[in-house]
């Protein structure tokens, strides 16, 4: 794997089940796929899960942007489109301009092994439920977070199937939490939150490692995450367990 974060070859195979695992992690309300493309709808303040992207990093006609569009329109959604910032999809890019869509959040796909992820911490990893619990659900509502798009996200997580749900305590508080979702030969990690006061002093790696063992122990040694470019500090602990770029994606929204 590429250590200084520059984007690693990835398989098309790993590219389109990367983006179905997301879609069964993140649990839209529906998803449908048209032409080579996933779509989903979503009602909350998820992207992820009310988004359109590619299942494939080849060149794509423009005139599926229309018949995205239609489809959205006919969900009563306004379209968001996901895409990788490769040259194959330059002209898709230039049809958006056009039609008034603007690029914003720029996010990275990181790919890394349950090996390197259980690595990050030598402390006693994170609990580990099957089921999120009312403190675990209280941090992303609580001091430091947006409460309405931490109860959009507490929805989502929770709804998808076959997830695991660490935290991390301190006495009868939750400090840290995270999700890992299984999926289409992928463990991916969702829902990374240290409550503000408790950031800095190693959690989020607990975190990982109670995740990276609960990968394990279901035999998935393949893992992915997504995170926004510019949250470094995010950046630096992903790359510390072992976690290299595989593409750089953009949201594209109307005006």
């Amino acid at each position: 794997m590429n250590a200084s974060g520059s984007p690693l070859a990835v398989r098309c195979r790993d590219v389109e089940a990367i983006e179905r695992a997301t879609a069964s992690a993140v649990s839209p309300d529906v998803v449908e796929e048209l032409d080579d493309w996933l779509l989903a709808f979503d009602s909350g303040s998820v992207n992820r899960a009310k988004s359109a992207a590619p299942l494939r990093h080849t060149a794509r006609d423009e005139s599926m942007i229309g018949k995205i569009e239609a489809r959205y329109a006919a969900h009563g959604l306004a379209p968001l489109f996901r895409l990788a910032t490769l040259d194959c999809f330059e002209s898709l890019r230039c049809e958006l301009r056009l039609r008034g869509y603007n690029p914003e959040r720029p996010t990275l796909v990181l790919v890394g092994t349950a090996s390197a992820m259980r690595a990050i911490s030598a402390d006693p990893p994170a609990e580990i439920a099957t089921a999120p619990d009312a403190a675990w659900v209280a941090l992303f509502l609580g001091e430091g977070f947006d409460p309405v798009d931490g109860a959009s996200r507490v929805a989502r997580l929770s709804r998808a199937r076959d997830s695991l749900y660490a935290s991390v305590r301190d006495t009868e508080k939750t400090v840290a939490v995270g999700v890992a979702a299984f999926s289409h030969g992928w463990a991916s990690v969702h829902g990374m939150r240290t409550t503000p006061a408790f950031r800095g002093r190693g959690l989020a790696g607990k975190v990982l490692a109670g995740l990276a063992e609960a990968a394990t122990a279901r035999g998935f040694e393949q893992c992915f995450l997504q995170v926004e470019a510019g949250n470094a500090a995010a950046l630096a602990l992903y790359r510390r367990a072992g976690f290299a770029t595989a593409w750089c994606y953009e949201y594209w929204r109307g005006a």
